[in-house]
């Protein structure tokens, strides 16, 4: 007798977030694999420092998991982990004192099958983007990761960085000109 098992339906976040309010620990389990990654590349973006983003996202996660139930609305969570990550990242980058560029030496190539004349080219042009990046003030750079990188709307990008569409909107616009004029180059 043969039983063919069904891959179970992940669940969706409303679910695992009410779930993880009535202290189901493996729902809150299944947010954080779902969200770490994310919120990850959004701190590491802002930090330019592996140890830094790890610390947050850790913080970030420990945090939500505390004041879960403070969440109001079950569907928010997402935007919740954004602003908290976000606002953490402009915390520790306020609280730094001024550093040098961002350490090349950590920075990791995204990939490491192409041919060496292409990853010179491409670790250059990264390399190149986070030098930009450092030179955006930290809302500016928030923002353009958020929208660029994290593809969340204005509007929630507004609600985590605490501004209205527009001023977000101006954020990324200045953003974008000054990182253009910095890749110039490597078009």
């Amino acid at each position: 007798m043969t039983t063919s098992a069904e891959p179970a339906t992940p669940l969706d976040d409303v679910t695992l977030v009410g779930r993880a309010k009535d202290g189901d620990v493996q729902a809150y389990e299944q947010l954080v694999l779902r969200y770490q990654g994310p919120m990850f590349r959004l701190a590491v973006k802002m930090l330019a420092h592996r140890g830094d983003a790890e610390d947050v996202v850790q913080e970030v996660f420990l945090n939500a998991w505390r004041k879960l139930d403070q969440l109001g609305e079950d569907a928010a969570f997402v935007g919740w982990l954004y602003r908290a990550t976000t606002n953490r990242c402009l915390n520790a980058i306020r609280a730094r004192k001024p550093q040098a560029d961002v350490d090349l030496d950590t920075a990791e190539s995204p990939r490491v099958d192409l041919q060496p004349e292409r990853a010179a080219q491409v670790s250059g042009q990264l390399a190149a983007l986070n030098a930009a990046l450092a030179q955006l003030t930290p809302e500016q750079r928030a923002c353009w990761l958020l929208r660029e990188v994290h593809g969340r709307s204005y509007d929630e990008i507004g609600e985590v960085v605490g501004a209205n569409a527009t001023a977000v909107r101006g954020r990324i616009a200045r953003a974008r000109a000054q990182l253009a004029e910095v890749m110039k180059p490597w078009r």
